[in-house]
């Protein structure tokens, strides 16, 4: 295909790219992954796009294409975890984190702007893309996940979702019956509450990164919630209770003022903070990203991704000198684009 048949296809498929990397990311439970997933389902319907003949919608066909590369991907995959789904929560906060098995395969972030082009998409995909809701379907099998989305997120028609998924309505109904009552066992009460509203989010992460960046013990504590969990992959070591939390922060993690310089983003629909380690050269260097989980008044969730390789998936350089190469700040509902 070349000429006036490519650029045809662009124009018809293109607009939904970013919510399709939304469908395999909440499929998959990686950014990585799900970008992979996405290229793959436009290889391929570029490749049958002259066989395409409009029997449905090309949103439609392509959720077809997208959703049974993401169900072929699965059958290889394990599920993708965070620590909290490992075991029980710490006991000694003075205690060093315990590293994972380097075979668990961990959840990630995605950065708001991959999925959302301005505020008002975040807000319409907060809720289908929070880190509490993806990790809870990893525990549903993948035609159940592909079910639950297409049916409850998407709100595709029983008929339209057996077409994608070749099988019968009566199928559809039953499978989500059984994806729904499996997430409805697996979901904290606490994970289900009404997000605050935006300047609230902003100014609890606003105070969490000054209190990281300020070394400042008491504040980070007055900002978490009596049952706030902390979890940190790639260890599997995580706590829970406000006072285990703040007494493992001050303990091993805030260190001395300026060990950290932190930058505002979103992911999942959340706040978030990329954050630098200051090294023994005076180089701070990218250590991961923070996700928050807010009350209206408190933190009740630090997901702390200690991978440096995501921080440029949010716009951000791996180094930034002492001076601060990255000196101005990025609105939080800007994300990477708007850097």
């Amino acid at each position: 295909m070349t000429g006036a048949p490519d650029a045809d296809f662009a124009r018809r498929t293109q607009p939904y790219r970013r919510e399709l990397l939304a469908h395999c990311y909440r499929m998959l439970g990686s950014v990585h992954d799900a970008e992979d997933l996405v290229q793959e389902t436009y290889l391929r319907a570029w490749r049958s796009y002259d066989g395409f003949q409009g029997r449905s919608s090309v949103r439609t066909w392509l959720y077809q294409i997208a959703t049974n590369v993401c169900l072929t991907a699965l059958r290889h995959r394990g599920r993708r975890v965070l620590p909290s789904g490992l075991g029980a929560p710490g006991a000694d906060p003075y205690a060093e984190p315990v590293p994972a098995a380097s075979s668990v395969r961990w959840l990630q972030p995605i950065p708001d702007a991959l999925v959302a082009p301005d505020p008002a998409g975040v807000v319409v995909a907060r809720d289908s893309l929070r880190l509490a809701l993806i990790a809870c379907l990893q525990h549903l099998n993948g035609r159940q996940r592909a079910v639950l989305l297409l049916r409850d997120v998407l709100g595709l028609p029983a008929a339209e979702v057996a077409t994608i998924l070749d099988t019968s309505v009566a199928a559809v109904k039953s499978t989500l019956q059984r994806a729904r009552a499996r997430l409805d066992e697996i979901a904290s009460a606490a994970e289900q509450a009404v997000a605050p509203t935006e300047p609230a989010q902003r100014a609890l992460l606003d105070e969490y990164m000054a209190a990281f960046q300020n070394s400042d013990a008491a504040a980070l504590e007055r900002l978490l919630h009596r049952d706030a969990v902390i979890e940190m992959p790639p260890a599997e070591t995580w706590f829970a209770g406000k006072r285990t939390c703040a007494a493992f922060l001050a303990a091993q993690a805030i260190g001395a003022p300026g060990d950290w310089s932190m930058y505002p983003t979103s992911a999942n629909g959340q706040p978030a903070a990329v954050a630098y380690h200051r090294e023994t050269d005076g180089v701070y260097r990218a250590f991961g990203v923070a996700v928050l989980t807010t009350t209206a008044d408190s933190i009740a969730r630090i997901t702390v991704f200690g991978d440096p390789g995501l921080v440029g998936m949010f716009g951000f350089p791996a180094v930034i000198d002492p001076a601060g190469a990255v000196a101005e700040d990025v609105a939080l509902e800007e994300g990477p684009a708007g850097r």
